[in-house]
């Protein structure tokens, strides 16, 4: 198939080195950094900075004044040469701002394909996000912050350094997150507390009733059972770990992390934002 023409618009500034597919497309006063590699059909719309070793997959679209690939707000980092990593079609709006890894981190920010980081949306170094996941404006995400495939983060919603979003997890807006949320659960709260579980994500994955009962049986069991929550755990995996939400579930709360799972229910009649 013959390649596009690529459309760089006069005041652009594209350094020597670049690389770039076919079909770009680079609008007014963008400027394109000589490690960055742009796949095909991607679009700078204005006033854009691209910098780093940077690698934006096919079809991604950054509205005006994203700034991608950028050096990391951290004291430690020294020029080190990092990467950052967006999957194909996922779209940044006004003002967003992705940087680069540190040498102290994984060395790469990874944002998966088909997400949605609406304005002002902030991910810092060494934040990896799962793909289809969107994010209301203004969330930010300190590093090493980890967001899973198809998670949804409300409007202002602001992530603890190394904290850990489940798979289609939802997170209200206006919430602090500060302890990692289980996969398919909600939250909500200056100090996120679990709201329940993400029904219509869970819907839209083609979970039917019976599993969805299940699955829901699990969850209170997990949440609200008798005993230790330790004990819970476990006897959840033996009742219930055959189904794979559930599975997927134990397997996230059981996986050591920095900050332990929101273990805290909301109370009844509490907003959901």
């Amino acid at each position: 198939m013959e390649s596009q023409q690529n459309m760089i618009h006069p005041s652009a500034i594209v350094a020597p080195g670049a690389i770039l597919g076919s079909g770009v497309k680079i609008g007014p006063f963008c400027t394109v950094g000589p490690k960055v590699a742009l796949g095909d059909g991607v679009e700078l719309v204005s006033h854009v900075v691209v910098d780093g070793i940077t690698q934006l997959g096919a079809g991604v679209k950054l509205y005006p004044f994203c700034t991608v690939g950028l050096a990391p707000q951290d004291l430690k980092y020294q020029g080190e040469e990092t990467e950052t990593i967006i999957g194909p079609r996922t779209q940044v709006r006004e003002h967003g701002s992705i940087h680069r890894g540190t040498v102290t981190g994984t060395g790469v920010t990874r944002i998966g394909a088909d997400c949605l980081l609406m304005a002002t949306v902030h991910v810092a170094h060494d934040c990896v996000v799962g793909d289809g996941v969107i994010m209301s404006n203004n969330v930010v995400l300190g590093g090493h912050v980890e967001v899973g495939a198809r998670a949804i983060l409300g409007g202002a919603a602001a992530l603890l350094q190394f904290v850990r979003v489940g798979a289609g997890a939802m997170v209200g807006g206006l919430t602090g997150v500060t302890r990692d949320v289980t996969p398919y659960c909600r939250v909500f709260g200056p100090r996120a507390e679990i709201l329940g579980l993400n029904i219509i994500g869970l819907r839209r994955r083609g979970v039917e009733k019976a599993q969805m009962h299940r699955i829901t049986a699990a969850y209170k069991f997990i949440f609200s059972g008798p005993g230790v929550f330790a004990d819970r755990l476990a006897q959840a995996r033996a009742e219930f770990g055959d189904d794979p939400y559930v599975a997927e579930m134990l397997g996230f709360m059981l996986n050591p992390s920095r900050h332990g799972v929101i273990t805290r229910l909301a109370r009844a009649g509490d907003a959901e934002g």
